[in-house]
């Protein structure tokens, strides 16, 4: 008989949470596996499994093979600090620590390469206190990102003021990274429900991730809220339940700073009268500023332009219509080269391809960096507007 098909015996608690992790159930993995469900569950229940069985096991849960040897299951624990709502209730996902991993590798390349460059740090990183004022750091970004006060006026949608956002924070030095999957493997999914967003704190190559799944109209929130973590130097995963208050110190001044710079007190309480004559306030005022509806209506209930009772009934009604909107959204797929500029970003995909080139990054470094291979890689040059 084969080594391979050796009969072993496991702690049957450990596949299960093996399987619970990547978030799948026992039908799916039996799918995964090619057996029958039956055959999972007896795995869970008496740990019995061949060699090969617990080989394919560990790869079909994106699980280290060492692990499902551990006499009990490890507790899975965040590399950075946890913003999220929820916080310590629920264990992190595979997904989202492997993003983060790979986050943290880019961030950690790319550090290199600009100390290496002779690059100097960038003086905005940590600059300000949570204690301090949200107004005068949503100012410091405006400045560092050299954006005017009315910069979203003279942009039609705001979709591209979405995108010309993420293009200043890159311009001033910050790593922006927009994605829904983990790499860009489509079969691992980032749930929203999880996490909106997380900022890497680090002075040479910042970096600011927003999880692409969330509702397109959610996320120009999440980016400006990532960057306040950069300008206050709190690196952290942030889930802010679409806009809800949070009781969090850190997280809610960063609302607060991510709410005047996208949307300034000053400027929406001149416009609110015109805003109150429309049919739909908050979208005329989102056409305004550029931003959701929910961002809208969620800083007219800061500054006490409405009661908390009128938005969280336009949240529930926008939340609902937004998910529906976002799975028909999701089923119509998209560019993958458009698709790739906000995985990658222009700035980090010139780095990468620039070391190779140079011979001071090795292919296989490059395609673990960027999730692409071979011809793609190469043809991520042209595609991407990228001058070496």
């Amino acid at each position: 008989m084969s080594s391979r098909r050796l009969q072993i015996t496991l702690q049957p608690a450990v596949l299960k949470w093996a399987r619970e992790r990547a978030g799948i159930d026992a039908e799916q993995l039996a799918n995964k596996m090619q057996v029958k469900p039956e055959r999972v569950l007896d795995w869970e229940r008496d740990g019995k499994i061949s060699i090969a069985q617990a080989g394919r096991l560990a790869q079909r849960t994106y699980t280290a093979l060492g692990l499902l040897y551990l006499t009990e299951p490890p507790k899975d624990l965040l590399p950075i600090p946890d913003f999220r709502a929820r916080g310590d209730e629920q264990q992190p996902s595979v997904n989202l620590l492997d993003t983060i991993y790979l986050m943290q590798r880019r961030q950690a390349w790319m550090r290199e390469e600009l100390i290496g460059e002779g690059a100097r740090p960038l003086n905005f990183i940590g600059s300000y206190e949570i204690d301090g004022d949200p107004l005068q750091v949503a100012r410091a970004i405006r400045d560092a990102l050299q954006l005017a006060d009315d910069w979203a006026a003279s942009i039609s949608t705001w979709s591209d003021a979405l995108g010309h956002l993420r293009s200043r924070a890159e311009d001033a030095g910050v790593l922006v990274v927009f994605n829904g999957v983990v790499g860009n493997n489509t079969s691992r999914k980032l749930d929203p429900d999880e996490f909106q967003g997380f900022a890497l704190v680090d002075e040479y190559a910042p970096l600011v991730f927003v999880n692409n799944a969330d509702f397109k109209a959610a996320q120009m929130f999440t980016l400006a809220h990532e960057l306040a973590h950069l300008f206050v130097g709190e690196t952290g995963v942030s889930s802010f339940e679409h806009l809800k208050f949070d009781s969090n110190t850190t997280e809610r001044f960063c609302d607060q700073v991510a709410a005047e710079l996208l949307v300034p007190a000053t400027e929406l309480r001149a416009f609110w009268p015109i805003a109150e004559q429309a049919s739909d306030p908050y979208q005329s005022v989102a056409r305004q500023f550029k931003v959701s509806s929910l961002v809208a209506a969620r800083r007219a209930r800061d500054l006490g332009l409405i009661q908390p009772i009128a938005f969280f009934k336009f949240y529930d009604e926008y939340t609902e219509r937004e998910w529906h909107s976002s799975q028909q959204t999701q089923a119509s797929g998209g560019n993958f080269w458009n698709t790739q500029k906000w995985r990658i970003g222009t700035r980090f995909g010139t780095a990468i391809f620039r070391a190779v080139k140079e011979s001071r990054l090795l292919y296989r470094e490059a395609y673990n960096l960027t999730g692409l291979k071979g011809e793609t890689f190469e043809n991520m040059r042209e595609k991407m507007e990228i001058s070496v």
